[in-house]
C-alpha cells in the first residue's frame, strides 16, 4: 500500500470509548446477512449490501459505524474505505471529490478531471472482484450515497446519516436514540474518573437523564468533571437543569447545548478564543502550527490547548499518521460542534479579526509548504541557505518526513486552497498558496501522480484570475488545465482551453504564453488528425519563435512541422522542416538533438524512394550520436540502418549493425522496445 492509499484509508480518528450499543451491534450484523428484496424474488443481488445507522449529531452515529468496521475488518479483506459525505462547513461534499478519494485509497487510477459519471464508474469497475467495506459518513441525503454504491455484492456499504436514505432500496435503518443508563454512566465515568461517580450514583442517573443519554453532551459534561476536581456530579447536574439566559434560541436548550456551554463557560480565555477560531480550521482538521497561527499564539500554548480542549471533549484526536506517528497531533473538530463553533466565532469576533486569523493561517500554510517543497532540492546550496533562514518548527528533517507530512495534511490543505478562493478577500495570498501547494505535489509526487489535484488547483486559479481580470494568470491556468486534459484524452475540450488561452495571452500581450497556446493548438489539431490545420498552427508559432531568436524551441517546432508533414504525406515539406531542424539543432550545439533529426531526415528520404540518400543519412546519424555518447540512440539509429541495409540486400552488414545494437542496448541496461529517435 503506497503512502498516499495509507493515509486515505487511515481510521477516521484515535481510539476513544466505545460503550453500550450491543444490541445494535447484532441487528447490523444481523442485516448484513439478511435475505435482500432480490433475493426473495429469485434475482441474484445486482450490488452490495447498505446498512444505515441514522441519528442526530451526537448520538454516536459514527463511533457505532466505527465500531462495526472493526469487527468485520478481517472478512473484508480488500480493507475498509472511509469517506466524509459533508464538509466542516455543513455543505455536502461533491460526489466527484468522494469518488476521486476513495478512487485514490484502492489505488487505482485517478482520471484528472474527470466528470462525476466517469469517476464513479471507475469506483465501481476498481470494487468489482472485491471485497471492500465502504463506510460513508455523515450523508446527507440519498443522492450522495446512491452514485457511490458498488455493483459487487461481495462489499458492504455502512452509512452514516441523520434520517432515511430514501431512494436507495432494501436498506432498513438502525435508528440510534440515547445510550442506556449503564452505558452512559461507564462513557461519563472514563471521562470523570470513577470515584466520584461511584460516590454518587443518582447523580450521576441524573446527569445522564438531563443530557437524554447523548453520548456527545455526556462527553462534555465529564470532561469538565475532569477538569474541576473539586466539583461533584451533583453541581454538573445542577448546571445543566438551569435554564438557558432570555433570547438565546429555542436550540440552546437542547442536551448538546447546555453540556457545551457548561463546557465552553469553564475555559481560559486564551483556550476560548482559540477554541471557536478552529471553526476557520480547513476541512475541521487543526495542528498547533494552525491553532498558533489562528490564535496568534507560540506553538507550545497552542499545543497545549489543544491537548486541553481534547481532555474536555470539545476537539478529537486524529489517529497517528505516518510511520509511527512520528507527525505532529492532528485534531478534528466534532462534526456536532462545528456550528455551535462557528455561532460562537461570528458572536465573539469582529469581521476584521476573523479575517486577520485567516490570512495568518494562511500565510504560515504557504511557509510550510515551500520549506516541503524546499526539502527535496537540499543539493541546491541557495535553496539550502533558504531553508536554513526558516524558523526551526516549519523545516523538515528530511524528503521523507516532509511528503508524509504533505499527504496527512492534504485533506486539509486542499480545503484551505478552496475556501481561500471561495472568500475572495484574500485572493493575493489565495494565489500563492495555490501556487505553493502545486509545486509541492509536483515535486514530492511527480506530475502524473499528482495530475487529479492538480487540475483541481489550476481551476482555483482561473477561478481568481477571472474574478481579479489578470488575463496572463488565466492563460497559464488554461494552458495547465489543457495539458491535464490532453493527457487524459479529452483533445476536443483541450483544444478549447488553448484557444481561450491564446485569446487570453494576447490581451495580456505576453509573447512567451501566446507562442505555447499557438503550439498547444496545433498539438490538439495533430491528436485530432487534422494534418493541414496543425501545420498551419504550428507555423504561426514558429513565425512567433523566429522573430525572437528562440532557437531551441524553433528547433522544436520544425520537427513538429516535419512530423506532420510526413504523417500528411508531404514529404517535400517534411524533409525541408527536418532538414531545419537539424541545421537548428548544430548552431546551438546540440548533438544528441542533431542525431535525432537526421535519423528523421533519413526517414523521409527512406520514405520518398531515396535510400542511397537515407543510408548516408543515418550513418551521419549515428556517428552524431556516438560524439553524444547517448548508447540508446545510437542503438535505435543503427537498428533503422540495419533496416534500410537488409531491404538494400546487404544482409552482412545489416547484421553487423544489429549486433552492434544489441550489445550498446546491454551496455545502457534496456531493451530494444524502449528506445526511440524521435524528438
Amino acid at each position: 500500500m503506497s503512502p498516499r492509499q495509507t493515509a486515505a484509508a487511515a481510521p477516521a480518528s484515535a481510539d476513544r470509548p466505545f460503550v453500550g450499543r450491543q444490541r445494535e451491534l447484532k441487528e447490523l450484523r444481523a442485516d448484513i446477512i439478511r435475505a435482500g428484496l432480490d433475493t426473495l424474488s429469485g434475482r441474484k443481488q445486482p450490488r452490495g449490501r447498505v446498512l444505515l445507522i441514522a441519528g442526530r449529531p451526537g448520538s454516536g452515529r459514527t463511533a457505532l459505524a466505527e465500531r462495526l468496521a472493526g469487527q468485520l475488518t478481517r472478512e473484508y479483506p480488500d480493507g475498509v474505505l472511509r469517506a466524509r459525505l459533508t464538509g466542516a462547513d455543513g455543505s455536502p461534499v461533491p460526489t466527484e471529490r468522494t469518488a476521486r478519494a476513495l478512487l485514490a485509497a484502492l489505488g487505482a487510477p485517478v482520471p484528472a478531471g474527470a466528470e462525476e459519471d466517469e469517476l464513479t464508474a471507475a469506483l465501481r469497475a476498481a470494487l468489482n472482484g472485491k471485497r471492500a467495506l465502504l463506510l460513508l459518513d455523515d450523508a446527507a441525503g440519498a443522492e450522495q450515497v446512491d452514485p457511490l454504491l458498488p455493483d459487487e455484492p461481495e462489499c458492504l456499504v455502512v452509512a452514516v446519516s441523520r434520517g432515511p436514505l430514501t431512494g436507495v432500496p432494501d436498506v432498513r435503518p438502525c435508528a440510534l436514540g440515547g445510550l442506556d443508563k449503564a452505558a452512559a454512566v461507564d462513557l461519563l465515568e472514563w471521562y470523570a474518573g470513577p470515584t466520584r461517580i461511584t460516590c454518587d450514583p443518582v447523580a450521576a442517573g441524573a446527569v445522564v437523564e438531563e443530557c437524554g443519554g447523548q453520548p456527545a453532551a455526556l462527553v462534555l459534561v465529564g470532561g469538565w468533571l475532569a477538569a474541576h476536581s473539586k466539583m461533584s456530579v451533583v453541581d454538573a447536574a445542577k448546571r445543566l437543569r438551569e435554564p438557558p439566559p432570555a433570547g438565546r434560541p429555542e436550540s440552546a436548550a437542547r442536551p448538546l447545548a447546555r453540556a457545551f456551554s457548561l463546557a465552553y463557560e469553564a475555559l481560559s480565555p486564551t483556550a476560548a478564543r482559540t477554541l471557536h477560531l478552529l471553526a476557520l480550521a480547513p476541512a475541521g482538521l487543526a495542528d498547533a502550527h494552525v491553532a498558533s497561527a489562528l490564535a496568534g499564539c507560540s506553538l507550545t500554548t497552542a499545543q497545549s490547548v489543544l491537548e486541553d480542549l481534547t481532555a474536555r471533549g470539545l476537539l478529537r484526536l486524529e489517529a497517528p499518521e505516518g510511520e509511527g506517528g512520528v507527525l505532529p497531533a492532528q485534531y478534528r473538530v466534532p462534526g456536532c460542534l462545528a456550528p455551535i463553533f462557528t455561532a460562537l466565532l461570528q458572536a465573539q469576533e469582529r469581521p476584521a479579526e476573523t479575517e486577520l486569523a485567516r490570512a495568518r493561517m494562511l500565510e504560515r500554510t504557504v511557509r510550510q509548504l515551500y520549506s516541503c517543497r524546499a526539502v527535496t532540492e537540499r543539493d541546491d546550496p541557495a535553496v539550502r541557505r533558504r531553508i536554513e533562514q526558516l524558523p526551526r518548527p516549519l523545516r523538515f528533517p528530511s524528503a521523507r518526513a516532509a511528503e508524509e507530512w504533505l499527504l496527512a495534511r492534504l485533506p486539509a490543505l486542499l480545503a484551505a486552497a478552496r475556501l481561500a478562493v471561495e472568500d475572495g478577500r484574500l485572493d493575493t495570498l489565495a494565489r500563492r498558496l495555490v501556487s505553493a501547494l502545486t509545486r509541492a505535489l509536483t515535486a514530492h509526487l511527480g506530475p502524473e501522480a499528482a495530475a487529479p489535484e492538480l487540475y483541481g488547483l489550476h481551476q482555483l486559479v482561473l477561478d481568481v484570475a477571472r474574478r481579479c481580470e489578470m488575463p496572463l494568470e488565466k492563460a497559464a491556468a488554461l494552458l495547465n488545465l489543457g495539458d491535464l486534459d490532453a493527457r487524459a484524452g479529452r483533445t476536443a475540450e483541450a483544444l478549447e482551453r488553448y484557444r481561450q488561452a491564446l485569446d487570453s495571452a494576447r490581451e495580456a500581450g505576453d509573447p512567451y504564453a501566446v507562442s505555447r497556446a499557438l503550439e498547444s493548438v496545433g498539438a490538439a489539431h495533430q491528436e485530432l488528425g487534422d494534418w493541414q490545420r496543425a501545420a498551419d498552427w504550428y507555423r504561426r508559432g514558429l513565425e512567433l519563435r523566429l522573430t525572437r531568436g528562440e532557437l531551441a524551441d524553433e528547433a522544436r517546432l520544425y520537427g513538429r512541422l516535419g512530423a506532420v508533414h510526413a504523417y500528411a504525406g508531404q514529404l517535400t515539406e517534411a524533409l525541408r522542416d527536418w532538414r531545419a531542424a537539424a541545421a537548428a539543432c548544430r548552431r546551438l550545439r546540440d548533438v544528441p538533438g542533431h542525431a535525432r533529426a537526421l535519423g528523421e531526415v533519413a526517414r523521409v528520404l527512406e520514405h520518398a524512394g531515396r535510400p542511397r540518400e537515407a543510408l548516408r543519412t543515418y550513418q551521419e546519424a549515428v556517428e552524431c550520436a556516438q560524439q553524444a555518447g547517448d548508447a540508446r540512440l545510437e542503438a535505435a539509429l543503427r537498428l533503422r540502418l540495419a533496416d534500410v541495409l537488409e531491404r538494400a540486400g546487404d544482409v552482412p552488414g545489416a547484421g553487423a549493425q544489429r549486433q552492434a545494437a544489441e550489445q550498446l542496448l546491454d551496455r545502457a541496461g534496456r531493451t530494444p522496445s524502449q528506445d526511440g529517435v524521435s524528438p
